[in-house]
């Protein structure tokens, strides 16, 4: 295995920049480095780094000292904490290059290594990786779950049980002279009915964890001239879309990113709805109802003097702006005024409500990407084929398939199990 090192901070000028090292000539790097013994596990210690070929210091930093298998690869980890200025870091990353049997990591080797050595499964990786770009508190919140193992663990507890079961199924199949017990096929029915309907609830969730993560879209809609734009201006806190009397100024789909009740939301203001009067505008109102058709959430404005809301559907949240001219605000309407500000904070409060509900963090493990989903699907599918079997030869590679389909979310796919579990159970040959 080679040794491999990557600046594991962010490039650029800095207070403090970290350096990884990891693999079997770790401790030999930074003995080389500093011309001491590698501090005790896990503490930091003060040390002075030259370079090894001409003796030229480097830099005075904290050292530290991760060995196998307690570390984040599984493998020898140095970590090197240094000064962030960038001729620091060239430094003392050419003196590693220079160092037998050092390589530079590959985009996300050490976190390749820590799959690969059985420190994190692939549910967890994706959790990290989420974890670094989330931008919001429910974002962080979903991705630290995840990377702790509590999706990972809700797929292998599943995927135990059908190991459990595929190896009931196979212990008639290969064993039939042994003292097994009988009609053991049937007896898997209503176990594999359970597992099937458990898998099914989690994947019936509206996408909520796909769109916590990736964010959701919400469209502001109506005619021209309703204050689309000045609302747009007002919850995005800064002048993002240009205002006008003039009727059409919005001729493209203009998007703000936010953060609402902790979820990632893009705004969109819209063309105003109306028979253009030429072909940009055209254009224009066809991608307004386009991305109003495909957004999670609408906001339909209408004005005391513009508009109505024909356009609102159930579940949009219907506004009626510029109430400052004292227009009278109906029933099941918020009203709101873009030039002073009254009523946005019943507005802000509207949408956190609805966001949060609809895609809000839950208190269960949710599927956060396609390829998670897919497998379920895959898995669910083979689990009904399973219960409706009643050859021992076919239930079996139903429950191998629906296996197989759990084991490529998290990485984990072992047939030794099968054989721990049969002669664990059934103690065949004794």
């Amino acid at each position: 295995m080679e040794t491999i090192y990557a600046l594991s901070s962010a490039s650029g000028r800095a207070g403090v920049a970290v350096l990884r090292v990891s693999g079997p000539r770790a401790r030999a790097a930074l003995e080389a480095l500093t011309g001491e013994g590698v501090p005790r596990p896990r503490m930091a210690a003060l040390r002075r780094f030259s370079d090894p070929e001409t003796g030229a210091a480097l830099d005075r930093g904290l050292a530290l000292f991760f060995p196998a298998p307690a570390s984040f690869t599984g493998e020898d980890v140095v970590e090197l904490h240094l000064h962030g200025g960038r001729a620091v870091v060239t430094g003392v990353l050419s003196a590693l290059a220079r160092l037998p049997d050092l390589r530079a990591a590959a985009p996300g080797e050490f976190t390749r290594r820590a799959f690969e050595n059985g420190k994190l499964d692939l549910t967890e990786v994706e959790g990290l990786a989420d974890l670094i770009d989330a931008e919001t508190e429910a974002q962080r919140v979903q991705a630290l779950r995840q990377m702790e193992g509590a999706l990972g663990q809700l797929y292998e507890g599943w995927r135990a049980r059908l190991v459990r079961l595929l190896a009931h199924a196979e212990a008639e199949i290969d064993f039939p002279d042994e003292e097994v017990p009988g009609d053991l096929i049937a007896k898997l029915g209503p176990e594999i009915a359970r597992l099937q309907a458990g898998i099914a609830a989690h994947l019936d969730d509206g996408g909520r964890g796909e769109r916590l993560r990736d964010g959701i879209e919400v469209a502001i809609v109506g005619p021209p001239n309703v204050g689309k734009s000045s609302l747009l201006n007002r919850l995005a806190r800064r002048e993002a879309a240009i205002v006008s009397d003039e009727a059409g100024t919005t001729r493209d789909v203009l998007e703000v990113r936010l953060d609402i009740g902790g979820v990632p939301v893009t705004l969109a203001d819209t063309a105003g709805l109306r028979e253009a009067a030429g072909a940009v505008e055209r254009e224009g109102v066809r991608r307004a109802l386009e991305r109003a058709e495909r957004a999670d959430l609408r906001l339909v404005v209408a004005a005391p003097d513009a508009g109505d809301f024909a356009l609102a559907r159930p579940g949009d949240i219907r506004l009626l702006n510029k109430i400052d001219l004292g227009a009278e605000v109906p029933a099941g309407v918020i009203g709101v005024s873009a030039a002073t500000g009254a009523g946005l904070d019943l507005l802000e409060a509207a949408l956190a409500e609805k966001v949060g509900l609809a895609y809000g963090v839950s208190e269960h493990p949710l599927i956060t990407r396609a390829r998670h989903r897919e497998g379920l699907r895959e898995c669910a599918a083979a689990l009904v084929r399973a219960g409706e079997g009643s050859e021992a030869d076919l239930v079996a590679e139903d429950l191998r398939l629906a296996a197989r389909a759990l084991g490529r979310i998290t990485g984990r796919v072992d047939v030794e199990e099968l054989l721990d579990v049969i002669f664990r159970d059934f103690c065949i040959g004794k």
